[in-house]
């Protein structure tokens, strides 16, 4: 007897032989391999003994042996024990070796060109509850979206330079989950989310999740906090009816960023003139810059106030020696001691060993969804260094901004606008300086969430987005402000770089040679309707749809979820 799942991505059949998932394909990656193929179980007496992937691309054919399989049959165990019998997927990794066909067995086709499959196609995961045996309902992809598709560790990083609509993401998905966190950053990100009312609530510390009532919302040791701001927002939310009491967890590995911080932020701009960076002066520079020279003061040093004059003390001085224009007195320290014993107070039923509380909820199978402020594009590593923030946005300031371990962490989200904005200074190769640029920023209510300015904008740079999808490794993306585009004739996508009409290979590090590069673009017509109301991805317009796939195909990663509006629910799931 056979139980057939049925979603978007195909047929799922459970047999006592096995199973087989059949799904056409539906695009190719930037390495030529398929988005989406065929899955063959072998199972003896009830337990998986071996499973392959196989290409359905015909330039690409050979089976991979796929990792994994302990955890597999673990949990099928663990569900039988309940009375369940689920087989859940997301626990297999495919092993980067190939392993050809045999002669014979190749189905009449010739397998040639073997690469590594880097990570499972997102389009092959299915949830629990899709694959329960004991339920005929029938699944909808949105279903399955809804559902809890995503990895037990998930995360939703940006991929250009921030303002991309993370936050509205990150609150859908929220209800999926049992913890929300923020790993790295500080009151520099500005999320927007917006109630089942539709009042809208602006983020700055606090993670996107808290309006979901059953979410943790966790601020990682990577985060810099400023207490005044934290402070602020938990009063503001409360005063709107979102509780905080008891769902808010603060690292006590965290560093505390200081009004001086902020100052210095200011002096420091000052300092470079013309140079300037275009920071959001709320001083992270300043606080990371006290954390990595080892003189910075930590969320846990609030127990002990008994130190914290003589540590404070050290910092202002510090400022002191380092900018004439920063005025240090006995009278700033006693005002700045006398505050933070009042903080302390406030503070401490919000002080957790995050590391060890994240650690345990992944021992008990609870899902964390990690929110990433800014984006890789400002990455103090990867971004366009000087121009860049002070920590890490990319996948790996989630490790250690929640001490966290690699392997534990599963599927990423990409978010991209379906244009390109940067505020403050730094190369732009794809940026608008024309009428065009001015009425996106009007189309689209392009002003910083957190400082206000306006944004600078341009057509999306798919260059720059490949670069992201590269360090990152993201499973899927999700295409914001698609709405926005709607009223062009025409758009444009800028898909490579020359220099004096010579390709560049990569993304450039040296900024010299960024802003020699002339952008190649290629032309698409635009729809010019509004798509603002529709829910369904067939329902789009054939130029809007074609715009989506041909970022897919460009990217070589799968869009699944595409912004058309700011409301909560006006997101495609594609």
């Amino acid at each position: 007897m056979s139980t057939q799942v049925k979603a978007k991505i195909g047929v799922l059949s459970l047999t006592k032989i096995g199973f087989v998932l059949s799904m056409k394909p539906v695009g190719l990656d930037d390495a030529g391999l398929c988005a989406a193929t065929t899955w063959v179980l072998g199972v003896s007496d009830g337990i998986p003994r071996s499973i392959f992937f196989l290409f359905a691309n015909p330039k690409d054919h050979h089976l991979l042996p796929i990792k994994g399989l302990n955890l597999f049959q673990k949990e099928r165990e663990e569900g039988r024990k309940e009375g369940k019998d689920a087989m859940n997927l997301s626990s297999l990794r495919v092993d980067s070796s190939p392993l050809t066909v045999p002669k014979g067995r190749s189905y009449g086709r010739n397998f040639s060109d073997e690469r590594p499959l880097l990570h499972l196609p997102y389009e092959s995961r299915i949830s629990p509850k899709a694959l329960s045996v004991s339920s005929p309902k029938v699944v909808t992809a949105d279903e399955v979206s809804r559902l809890g598709s995503l990895s037990q560790v998930s995360g939703v990083l940006g991929c250009q330079w921030g303002d991309e609509g993370k936050g509205k993401l990150v609150d859908i998905l929220a209800k999926h989950f049992d913890i929300v966190a923020r790993c790295q950053g500080g009151a520099n990100a500005g999320h927007t989310i917006y109630n089942a009312e539709g009042k809208k609530f602006a983020l700055h510390l606090v993670p996107s999740g808290i309006l979901n009532e059953e979410t943790l919302c966790l601020i990682g040791n990577g985060v810099v906090v400023h207490l005044p701001g934290l402070f602020k927002e938990i009063d503001g939310l409360e005063s709107n009816g979102v509780s905080c009491k008891g769902r808010i967890l603060v690292s006590d590995r965290a560093h505390l960023l200081f009004d001086f911080h902020q100052t210095v932020d200011g002096l420091r701009e000052a300092e470079l003139a013309k140079s300037f960076i275009g920071t959001t002066k709320r001083g992270i520079g300043p606080c990371y810059s006290s954390k990595m020279i080892r003189n910075g003061i930590r969320v846990c040093d609030l127990r002990h106030m008994d130190t914290f004059r003589d540590k404070l003390d050290v910092l202002l001085s510090d400022a002191a020696s380092r900018f004439k224009g920063f005025n240090y007195s006995k009278d700033m320290l006693n005002e700045e001691v006398e505050q933070y014993k009042r903080f302390a107070d406030r503070l401490g039923p919000f002080i957790a060993d995050t590391v060890h509380v994240v650690n345990d909820s992944i021992a008990q199978k609870k899902k964390i969804l990690v929110e990433g402020g800014q984006a890789t594009m400002l990455d103090i590593d990867f971004g366009t260094y000087p121009f860049v923030t002070s920590s890490s946005p990319s996948a790996g300031g989630i490790c250690t901004g929640l001490g966290i371990a690699p392997r534990v962490l599963g599927d990423l989200i990409g978010v991209v606008k379906a244009y390109t904005t940067r505020v403050g200074s730094g190369p732009f190769p794809t940026e608008l300086l024309c009428e065009a640029g001015e009425d996106l920023r009007k189309a689209g209510h392009e002003f910083g969430t957190t400082t206000g300015r306006p944004r600078r904008c341009g057509w999306l740079d798919v260059v720059a987005l490949k670069f992201c999808c590269q360090i990152n490794g993201f499973s899927s993306l999700n295409l914001t402000k698609l709405d926005v585009l709607s009223s062009l004739q025409e758009i444009k996508l800028g898909i490579s770089y020359k220099i004096d009409g010579i390709p560049v290979k990569s993304f450039p590090a040296d900024l010299s040679v960024l802003e020699q590069v002339q952008v190649e673009y290629e032309v698409l017509p635009g729809w010019q309707t509004d798509i603002s109301k529709i829910r369904n991805y067939e329902e789009l317009p054939l130029a809007a749809r074609r715009y989506v796939e041909r970022i897919e195909e460009l990217a070589g990663v799968p869009i699944h979820y595409i912004g058309v509006g700011p409301q909560r629910d006006a997101l495609i799931y594609k």
